[in-house]
């Protein structure tokens, strides 16, 4: 089972190294515009395979992406100083423009994984340019919420004194400041979360709350002012994502796809629950929110109609 990586940069290479460790698929493909960085990860990435998993890892052109069953999209462009938002993402787009085509040339059959920030909007964008060529709904698809989810369930499972493997409990709607944590639906071992903390005398009180919700949410703007990036968490979700497509494993998890209907907010992409598998995408599951995460969902997925109306895309 082949996999291709188009950006070898930090979240790239370590989306490589996690896939290398957890032995996912066969084949590795790194494929970068910087050809010395993509052979050099590819190398040293190498390396560590006599220690963790028969996997080949080499550096290629998107021609060497033939085969593929899935490809994870990294590449894009840093924001240069004094620049808008809005100007880089035209930037990133046009990049998309360039990547997307270029890989469904050579892996027609793949499904796509767009790991590049800001997520839900380079999803929506490489969607359109993958729909413009045939390539059916939900065969492109982003990492959304995935890292985050597991932010929380972390927080959750340490304040809770249990492995958060037991924690279930969904971060919705942007990747970004606007997302949603649905306390509401949270549970552990079956219990809803109010009564598994009852039981065993945790507290759960707004103060409580309103600390893991903001390191949740603040989390990436933490670990990048101490250490200049994120790509741990994120390597290992995409390692995660992957898996599920290779092996049709009908995960649920919170990634990001166009979608007709968000709480009203029509043609936007924003993560949501959703059945994964070999084909991509198989099915979206509406959550039974409370009144106050309906009305954050429909602002969270208004922040990214916004943004996908400033770059005046047409509609997927």
């Amino acid at each position: 089972m082949k996999v291709g990586i188009v950006g070898s940069g930090l979240v790239g290479a370590t989306a490589a190294y996690a896939l290398v460790m957890r032995g996912v698929g066969r084949e590795i493909v790194l494929v970068d515009k910087n050809e010395a960085r993509a052979v050099a990860e590819a190398d040293d990435l190498r390396h560590a395979v006599p220690f963790a998993h028969p996997l080949e890892v080499r550096a290629g052109n998107y021609s060497d992406l033939v085969g593929c069953r899935a490809v994870v999209l990294c590449a894009g462009v840093g924001q240069k100083p004094g620049e808008t938002r809005l100007q880089l993402l035209r930037r990133n787009a046009d990049v998309f423009h360039e990547v997307v085509p270029a890989v469904l040339k050579h892996a027609p059959k793949a499904v796509i994984i767009v790991a590049t920030n800001p997520v839900d909007v380079m999803t929506h964008i490489a969607a359109r340019f993958a729909a413009e060529i045939g390539v059916p709904a939900g065969r492109v698809f982003g990492s959304g919420t995935t890292l985050d989810t597991a932010r929380f369930r972390t927080l959750l499972g340490t304040h809770c004194g249990v492995d958060s493997h037991h924690v279930h409990a969904y971060v919705i709607g942007e990747h970004g400041d606007s997302e949603v944590l649905t306390w509401s639906l949270a549970s552990i071992g079956g219990m809803p979360l109010e009564a598994f903390a009852r039981l065993r005398g945790v507290d759960l009180s707004e103060s409580v709350r309103r600390e893991i919700d903001e390191k949740v949410r603040r989390a990436a703007y933490t670990i990048i002012g101490g250490k200049g990036a994120t790509y741990y968490g994120i390597g290992c979700a995409l390692a995660r994502i992957v898996n599920a497509v290779l092996h049709d494993q009908r995960s649920i998890l919170t990634v990001c796809a166009p979608t007709a209907d968000v709480a009203g907010i029509q043609d936007v992409t924003v993560a949501l629950p959703r059945l994964v598998g070999g084909a991509g995408v198989i099915e979206t599951f509406p959550l039974p929110l409370s009144e106050s995460e309906q009305s954050l969902l429909r602002a969270s997925a208004s922040v990214i109609r916004l943004a996908l109306d400033e770059l005046e895309l047409p509609k997927v």
